[in-house]
């Protein structure tokens, strides 16, 4: 008896947690956590602020086209004691002297041709540009695909505690009827004990729901970034778009595809590195002017001081003659680059391809799982209530009611795994075209 106590005790605890659990919280709608996640996700903040970096070095200074002007200041001071010996033998003595030179001005210098280099350099600078781009454009749909899925994750774990909640409920009629049974002689306290044990396990099977459903909460918090122990609750509802064809996602992701995008770009880039260092071969000429002021005190020289000021101007120019045989080097590496951003490009596109053709073979699937599972659902329901109106009037044995309760939830748990795998597969089809829209 006082294990009979203990058990109902613990059982009516857990049904109020879980009861406690199972309050309603705010809705948060897929649309309102993907704007959260856009405006507050540290990775997409990240490659906001390297975007920024890589379109602010897109300038003709940094490429190296404009001049550069510097102002020039040095002070220079100092005590001499000087003994001078002069060609008449006379001797002059001074003591502590003092000496100082002040020189300022500005200077110019623009080197206004360098093989063509700085005109390569700004290409680069524009082409890493739209590289920053398609990284934040990859990095944005990433995170909308991260939370659309644990979204969608969240709806079909919801889905799943509604059937353990429904199991419980048989399970509580089911005991009930071997109670009404057994109190009438119709039924053994073995089968009120067995029906017992099953609602127990229902019950832990739906405590153990819970704390999934609680993780991935937390999951789609810490994506959110916000506070993890926000509570919320989520639709009912997956909806699988069934019109994605495979031709169409190939073909769009030739054009719409990061991955593939940057492997053009870095094709690009390796051309022109090999445009920078073939500039070398030119010659580097650079024109310099300034304009300078000097101060000079020395009363030990034969002038006392000096004041001077004016332009200086001059033309240099450099080229490499030899250098041992460096320059070929560099420009056979410069090339093989360039090969290995081809073979790259070429890599990528065929890993793309094999996986949006394992995602589509999967999301077809799950297609026609979901609608194999609909009308299974349906049939094994109807089987579960046959059976319990049968255990109800001792025509079947508490086994094969508990075999019927199990196919009832294995048939519903295999059409929520296949809602989610489509839906899954669909959002990452989406997200490898950069077609991912919340409406």
């Amino acid at each position: 008896m006082i294990i009979k106590k203990t058990a109902f005790l613990l059982f009516c605890c857990t049904l109020l947690r879980m009861q406690t659990w199972a309050q309603e919280a705010p809705m948060l709608t897929l649309k309102d956590a993907v704007e959260i996640a856009l405006k507050n996700n540290y990775n997409i903040k990240l490659s906001q602020n390297n975007k920024t970096i890589a379109a602010n070095n897109v300038t003709l200074g940094n490429a190296g086209v404009l001049p550069k002007v510097n102002g020039n200041f040095a002070s220079t001071n100092s005590r001499l004691t000087t003994k001078q010996t002069r060609s008449d033998g006379s001797v002059n003595n001074i003591h502590n002297a003092p000496n100082t030179g002040i020189n300022y001005g500005v200077a110019l210098n623009w080197t206004i041709f360098d093989g063509f280099n700085m005109f390569a350099t700004y290409d680069q600078l524009k082409q890493l540009d739209q590289l920053g781009s398609l990284r934040l454009q990859d990095t944005i749909q990433r995170t909308v695909a991260n939370v659309i899925t644990t979204y969608y994750d969240l709806i079909s774990q919801n889905e799943q505690i509604k059937a353990l909640k429904g199991a419980i409920e048989i399970s509580r009629t089911q005991l009930r009827y071997a109670n009404d049974k057994f109190h009438v002689g119709r039924a053994s306290k073995l089968d009120v004990l067995n029906a017992q044990v099953n609602l127990n396990t229902d019950t832990a099977n739906l405590v153990t729901q819970y704390q999934v459903f609680k993780t991935s909460k937390i999951q789609l918090n810490q994506i959110l970034i916000r506070d993890l122990q926000t509570d919320f609750s989520v639709a009912d509802t997956i909806v699988v778009d069934d019109k994605l064809l495979l031709g169409n996602i190939l073909s769009s992701a030739q054009s719409q595809n990061p991955t593939i995008l940057s492997t053009q770009i870095n094709r690009r880039l390796a051309e022109i590195n090999l445009r920078q260092v073939k500039s070398t071969r030119y010659p580097q000429v650079a024109v310099t002017t300034g304009y300078t002021f000097s101060d000079n005190k020395t009363p030990a020289g034969f002038t006392l001081q000096q004041n001077q000021h004016g332009l200086n101007y001059g033309l240099t120019a450099t080229i490499n003659i030899f250098d041992g045989f460096n320059q070929t080097r560099k420009e056979r590496n410069a090339k093989i680059q360039i090969d290995n951003a081809n073979i790259s490009a070429k890599q990528v596109q065929l890993n793309i391809e094999a996986q949006i053709n394992s995602l589509y073979a999967a999301y077809v699937s799950g297609l026609d799982l979901i609608a194999l599972g609909q009308a299974n659902v349906v049939i094994a329901k109807k089987n579960l209530d046959i059976s319990l109106e049968k255990y109800k009037l001792g025509n079947i044995t508490p086994l094969e009611i508990r075999e019927a309760q199990r196919n009832y939830l294995a048939a519903q748990s295999t059409f929520f795994a296949a809602q989610y795998q489509s839906k899954q597969a669909e959002i990452t089809l989406k997200q490898i075209t950069s077609s991912i829209n919340i409406q």
